[in-house]
């Protein structure tokens, strides 16, 4: 009871700001649910105040970090990894290009603009692997403030809307096949439901195309790299703290270890198994949908704890780091295509 009369208040905020986010990413879903939700979460901050934010801020803290983790543990029923893989394959060497091209350049920007490591490692895999889900997933693991996490968002979401309004056209003039595109559209541009969005353009300049099907297959080959790479993080940060706890190296893994993470593989374990045995992949949808809504309150969340005006002051290198791996991951996914002659 105790935890409940300490969180409801907060939590019942973000979900007043994630429903009318969620419906308003159908209606317009190259700009997303999340993105939705932390403008409003944002907007609403700067009316917050006082004993009203004393009041909300514990379940606003909880939603933003708890109900994150959780979000990100049920999108691993999203994945099958077995078919994907199968239907992907020919996409790997594409992928695996495109993601390290864009770790590269964030961690190479990240010395040479002196920005904080964690938004640049926010920035470098959202771009990468799959914009806000991977940002979500990034996140708890190494513990990015809110700020940080707004801020890679809005960046990517940018140059999501840029992506899937550009690449179309930009597919036709390069004379890319509608196998090329497909390629191009689910290895260069970062949201699903951008990738989506221009796909379906494509489709629409050439009827009969069908590279919508093909292009969110090789987005979501690209999702599974967030497995390894918060595997990798979470090792990473584990090992770094326990070099700072000093000779006695007492540091508790039960507190830095994001175990969250290896429930999100437990369940995209869970949902291979499942399919590989005959259940409809059909049967996760509602999980995923879940998973969804709580990523929406979780940005809400995050919205409410976010300064809008030093956000925007600190915008500038954010954004050009963001152009850089954009940049980066569709010159090589075109450079790719030509050397395997897919172009």
């Amino acid at each position: 009871m105790t935890f409940v009369k300490k969180n409801w208040a907060g939590v019942a905020v973000c979900l007043l700001i994630s429903i009318p986010s969620y419906f308003l990413g159908k209606l317009l879903p190259v700009v997303g649910g999340p993105v939705f939700a932390i403008l409003i979460g944002m907007a609403a901050a700067i009316f917050v105040k006082g004993k009203f934010r004393d009041y909300i801020n514990a379940g606003v803290t909880f939603t933003s970090k708890k109900i994150l983790q959780y979000a990100v543990v049920l999108l691993g029923f999203g994945l099958n990894l077995m078919s994907i893989v199968e239907v992907g394959g020919q996409s790997l060497p594409i992928i695996i290009s495109t993601i390290s091209t864009s770790l590269i350049i964030s961690f190479v920007l990240c010395k040479a603009l002196k920005m904080p490591s964690k938004i640049s490692t926010l920035i470098g895999v959202g771009s990468s692997i799959c914009g806000g889900s991977a940002i979500a997933a990034t996140a708890p693991v190494i513990d990015a403030d809110d700020e940080e996490i707004a801020q890679s968002i809005s960046v990517i979401f940018l140059f999501n809307i840029v992506a899937a309004l550009v690449f179309p056209t930009l597919g036709m003039a390069l004379g890319l096949s509608n196998e090329g595109f497909a390629l191009f559209a689910g290895t260069a541009v970062n949201d699903t439901s951008s990738v989506t969005a221009a796909a379906s353009s494509w489709d629409g300049m050439h009827p009969g195309a069908n590279t919508l099907d093909s292009a969110t297959i090789v987005k979501l080959t690209r999702t599974l790299a967030i497995i390894p790479i918060t595997l990798c993080l979470a090792f990473y940060r584990t090992q770094k703290a326990k070099k700072s706890g000093g000779e006695s190296g007492k540091v508790s893994l039960k507190k830095i270890f994001p175990f969250f993470i290896i429930f999100f593989v437990l369940a995209s374990v869970i949902t291979t198994v499942c399919v590989s045995l005959g259940v409809p992949s059909e049967a996760f949808s509602p999980l995923k949908e879940l998973s969804k809504f709580l990523i929406i309150m979780a940005m809400a969340a995050i919205g409410l704890n976010t300064n809008l005006v030093r956000l925007v002051k600190s915008g500038a290198k954010p954004i050009l780091m963001g152009l850089c791996c954009w940049v980066g991951i569709a010159g090589v996914s075109l450079l790719m295509q030509y050397v395997m002659g897919i172009w």
